[in-house]
């Protein structure tokens, strides 16, 4: 099994040791220890990167938790996959809802823009 030491996975993931504590903080790592050395393993390296990934997807710690401990080691993921898909879709929904309401305030913008340089001509 490979070991990783923190400044590895640091580099590897191009962030901060202080992140790597941080999600250790919040019990989503567990390193081995040997005296202040933290080693990490193969399986706590492929977790940050979940960890990442669903930081990357608008997930929160909790609901990467969540999806990454229903892994089912047996590979029966069934679960897992639906509460995922679930979770993508949600986030979907909200970014969808988000583009719609700032188009509307671009749309604004360019209508109080466009009466604002009409009152400048007129007064010109």
């Amino acid at each position: 099994m490979s070991r990783y030491s923190i400044s590895d996975l640091a580099k590897e993931f191009d962030i901060t040791t202080r992140t790597i504590r941080f999600y250790e903080d919040k019990g989503l790592l567990s390193p081995q220890r040997k005296d202040q050395t933290r080693i990490y393993n193969s399986a706590d390296r492929v977790r940050l990167k979940l960890i990442l990934r669903g930081k990357r997807l608008g997930l929160s710690l909790d609901e990467s938790r969540e999806i990454i401990e229903m892994y089912d080691h047996s590979g029966n993921n069934i679960e897992q996959l639906q509460t995922l898909i679930a979770k993508i879709e949600q986030r979907r929904q909200n970014l969808l809802q988000q583009l719609n309401d700032i188009e509307i305030s671009l749309l604004e913008l360019d209508e109080v823009e466009a009466r604002c340089k009409e009152a400048i001509n007129q007064v010109s």
